[in-house]
Formats: C-alpha cells, sequence, structure tokens
C-alpha cells in the first residue's frame, strides 16, 4: 500500500465526519458570520466549525503535516506534506439550501503554491447527495467502485462546459466577455457554484469542461487531482499552471482549444 493511498484513506475518513457536520449544521439552519471580498461571498459559522474540526483531525493524526485553508489559513509543514482544504465549497449554495456543495481535502507534497507542489491524495465529498470522488496519485480517480474517466473526444454538437463568476462586480464585464469567447465550442453552459464539484463532473464526464478565472488553491486542489487521475488535463493559459489567472480542465483534445479561444 503506497503512502498516497494511506493518505487517502485518513482524507476519505476526515472529509465524510466533515460533511456530516456540515450537513447537521445546515439542517438546524445557517447564520452569516462576515464577508469576504463582496456582500454575495459569504462565510457561515458552519465554515469555520467544519473548518476547526478538520484541522483538529489531521493534528491529531499527523501533526508535523502542515495545513492551508480558506477559514484559517496556512500552518507550516515539517513533514514536507500539506493539507489544501475548503470545508465547505459552494457556501452560497449552502446558505440558500441549493443541494451542492461540498467539502474538499487535498494533499500535496512540497510548496503549498500551485504548479510547485505534487499532489498526493484528493478528495470531494457532496454530504447532500452523498458521493464521494476520490483520487490517489497514480492510482486513478473513483466514485464509489467505479473508475471515473474524461470525455474525449467530446461530441462534435459540442461541449458541455461549466464556469463560475466572481464575486467582485467589477470582475464580470471581463468574464461574460470570455465566456462569449468559448460560446462557439459548447453545446451549452452550466453554473453550479462550487469549483470542486465542476472538477469531479469533468473527471466523472458528467462535463466535458471547465473553466474559470479567480480560484484560490484550496478551490482546486482535489478536483484538479481527480481531472488528472481520470486521464484529463488542468493549467491555465500560455503554459501556466492552474491558478488565480485562469484555470482549464478537459480532457487532452478539448483543453488545447479552450485554451486557444480564452487565450485569443
Amino acid at each position: 500500500m503506497t503512502a498516497s493511498h494511506d493518505l487517502l484513506e485518513l482524507a476519505v475518513d476526515i472529509a465524510r465526519e466533515a460533511g456530516e457536520l456540515a450537513a447537521r449544521r445546515r439542517e438546524a439552519g445557517v447564520s452569516i458570520a462576515a464577508t469576504k471580498s463582496a456582500i454575495a461571498d459569504i462565510v457561515t459559522e458552519a465554515d469555520r466549525e467544519v473548518e476547526d474540526l478538520i484541522r483538529r483531525r489531521i493534528a491529531d493524526a499527523r501533526p508535523d503535516d502542515g495545513f492551508l485553508g480558506e477559514e484559517s489559513g496556512a500552518g507550516e509543514s515539517r513533514s514536507g506534506i500539506t493539507w489544501v482544504v475548503d470545508p465547505i465549497d459552494g457556501t452560497v449554495n449552502y446558505a440558500y439550501g441549493i443541494p451542492a456543495y461540498a467539502v474538499s481535502i487535498a494533499v500535496v507534497e512540497g510548496p503549498p503554491e500551485p504548479g510547485e507542489w505534487t499532489a498526493l491524495a484528493g478528495v470531494v465529498f457532496n454530504p447532500v447527495s452523498g458521493e464521494l470522488f476520490r483520487a490517489s496519485r497514480g492510482e486513478g480517480a473513483w466514485l464509489g467502485d467505479r473508475r471515473l474517466a474524461v470525455n474525449d473526444p467530446v461530441s462534435a454538437a459540442g461541449a458541455l462546459l461549466a464556469t463560475g463568476f466572481g464575486y467582485d462586480p467589477a470582475t464580470h464585464a471581463g468574464d461574460l466577455a470570455r465566456l462569449a469567447k468559448v460560446m462557439p465550442l459548447a453545446r451549452d453552459i452550466r453554473r453550479m457554484g462550487a469549483a470542486s464539484l465542476d472538477l469531479a463532473s469533468v473527471a466523472a464526464g458528467r462535463l466535458d469542461g471547465y473553466f474559470e478565472r479567480g480560484l484560490h488553491p484550496w478551490d482546486h486542489a482535489a478536483g484538479a487531482l481527480l481531472v488528472q487521475e481520470a486521464d484529463g488535463l488542468v493549467g491555465g493559459i500560455g503554459g501556466a499552471p492552474v491558478g488565480r489567472a485562469m484555470t482549464i480542465a478537459a480532457g487532452p483534445d478539448l483543453f488545447a482549444r479552450l485554451v486557444s479561444v480564452i487565450r485569443e
């Protein structure tokens, strides 16, 4: 059994416990704790409580590992391993009762910077549907007993694509202009509101591709590994790594076409 597999087993166990807590808090009713970059970008008390649970579980099991979380920031790694966590990806969906949110947990080796780390394990768990997507490096991406694979090549009728829009109104014009450039490749567009689930859906073949500007490391760390282990590609523009400037995920053929169109 590989070290990546052991890390994945721990990540799965923690994600399930965290997701169950998030679901219980949602059922009890959520409260708005603060805002982030804009009014629409909310933080719930449950976000903080779920991240605290995840952080405690990791510290108990692997006290030398680092931590990079959406709500509580970074903790130094003495082992060279860092856990990259979004406790509730899709907070607005969560707050409104839309059943499209997830616990996202990735385990990476190296500096806690996309493009510099090596992802070892990743889990995306939707506690509403009960679906848990998982991947470990070199061992494929899985949903239950089904090994996942991206769609490649994509139907001549066009690609089913997903995207997202930032909460800052100043970025909306650019996001919409980018969408207009991509539309000739598309059969249709989906906007789910949770990047981790978008990426998991690309890995599972439910979407052909995904693109979005403005993602943070915890938004994409687990989902990117799912796509890669499902034989897809994830990256930015012009060979840049996935990151704030752009995240694109798809099978190899569609990935190249999306990069070309978005770069124009």
